[in-house]
C-alpha cells in the first residue's frame, strides 16, 4: 500500500459481523503498520481506516465535469432505511409526549375542579347538619271560656355551631283542622320580652308604624299570613337590630290560631295541630301537638 500512497484509490472495507460491505474514495495520505490503520483524505474529510477491515484497494481516476472540475463524491449512508425507521419512531414518541401532556392537563383540571366542589359541597354539608333551629317549648292561650286554644307561643334558638339566621327567611307551616297555612315574619309586630310581671302574651307592641296602636299586644296584631316575635335574649343585638339569630338568642314566635281557624275560633279541644319552622338553611324544626281535653287553665303547656 506504500506505492498508493498519495493516490486517488478506490477502498473497499467491511466490518466483522457485516453482511454488506462499504466503498470509501478518496487521496491515501498514509499508511501506519504499526497501529494498522491508513489515513485518507476523502470528500467528507480526513480519517482512518482500519488495515484489517480493508478487503481491497486499487487507484481510480478523477472524474472531471464539463467545467473541468472534479466532482467531490460523499460516501452514501449504508443503511438508508434503518435512518428513516428512526424518524418515524421519534415522530412517535413526539406524538406520545404530546398526548401524555394533554391527558395530564386534563386530569390536572379535572381533579382541581372536583376538589373545589367537594370543598364547596363540604362546606354547605356542614352548614345544613349544623345550621338550623330547635324548639324548647310551645304554650298556648285559650278564650276566656277556655274550650280553644287562641294563640301559640314557641320559644326556639338556633341549633349548636349554627350560622346566624335571618328571621325575614323563616317560613312557619301550619297544618289545622284539614287547612295548611304557610306564615311569614311581620317586622313590624317585634318587642322585647315583657317584664312587667304580665304574661308573654301580654307583651305590647311597640313600633312606630301607624296601622299599630300604642300597647297593643303582639297578639292581637296577628294574622292568617304572619308571626311576630318577642326577643326573651338578645345579648348583642343583632334579632332586634338586623333580624339576625344567633347562638344564644332565644326568641318567642307568636302564631294567632283564631285568625288560621276562623270558624272555630281557634284550636278546640282534642284536636291536633303540626307544621315546622323552616330557615333559610339548615334542619327545620317540626312540631306536633294537640289539645288537651280539659283546659285547666287560660295558659297550657302543648310541648
Amino acid at each position: 500500500m506504500e506505492r498508493l500512497v498519495g493516490k486517488y484509490c478506490k477502498i473497499v472495507t467491511k466490518e466483522p459481523g457485516e453482511n454488506r460491505a462499504s466503498v470509501v474514495t478518496g487521496t491515501l495520505e498514509d499508511v501506519d503498520y504499526k497501529d494498522g490503520f491508513v489515513l485518507v483524505d476523502s470528500d467528507q474529510g480526513l480519517g482512518c481506516l482500519r488495515i484489517d477491515t480493508i478487503i481491497a484497494i486499487k487507484p481510480k481516476s478523477r472524474v472531471k465535469n464539463a467545467l473541468g472540475n472534479t466532482p467531490k463524491h460523499k460516501k452514501s449512508l449504508k443503511k438508508d432505511n434503518e435512518g428513516m425507521v428512526g424518524i418515524g419512531t421519534l415522530i412517535v414518541f413526539i406524538a406520545m409526549i404530546l398526548i401524555a401532556a394533554v391527558a395530564a392537563s386534563v386530569l390536572i383540571t379535572t381533579s382541581e375542579n372536583l376538589q373545589q366542589r367537594a370543598r364547596s359541597v363540604g362546606t354547605q354539608t356542614i352548614h345544613e347538619v349544623s345550621s338550623g333551629m330547635c324548639i324548647d317549648e310551645i304554650a298556648g292561650l285559650t278564650d276566656e271560656n277556655r274550650t280553644k286554644v287562641e294563640y301559640l307561643a314557641m320559644l326556639v334558638r338556633p341549633r349548636a355551631g349554627s350560622r346566624e339566621i335571618d328571621l325575614e327567611q323563616i317560613t312557619v307551616s301550619v297544618a289545622i283542622l284539614d287547612d295548611l297555612w304557610t306564615l311569614k315574619f311581620n317586622e313590624s309586630v317585634m318587642s322585647p320580652v315583657n317584664l312587667d310581671n304580665k304574661s308573654v302574651f301580654e307583651t305590647p307592641v311597640s313600633s312606630d308604624n301607624i296601622s299599630i296602636r300604642e300597647n297593643f299586644t303582639i297578639a292581637g296584631n296577628l294574622s292568617n299570613i304572619s308571626f311576630g316575635v318577642i326577643i326573651v335574649h338578645d345579648y348583642d343585638n343583632s334579632v332586634m337590630n338586623t333580624h339576625g339569630l344567633n347562638n344564644g338568642d332565644r326568641i318567642y314566635l307568636i302564631i294567632n290560631v283564631s285568625a288560621l281557624a276562623p270558624i272555630d275560633g281557634g284550636l278546640p279541644v282534642r284536636e291536633s295541630m303540626s307544621g315546622k319552622i323552616q330557615p333559610e338553611y339548615g334542619a327545620s324544626a317540626v312540631y306536633e301537638i294537640t289539645s288537651p281535653a280539659v283546659l285547666p287553665t287560660r295558659v297550657v303547656d302543648l310541648w
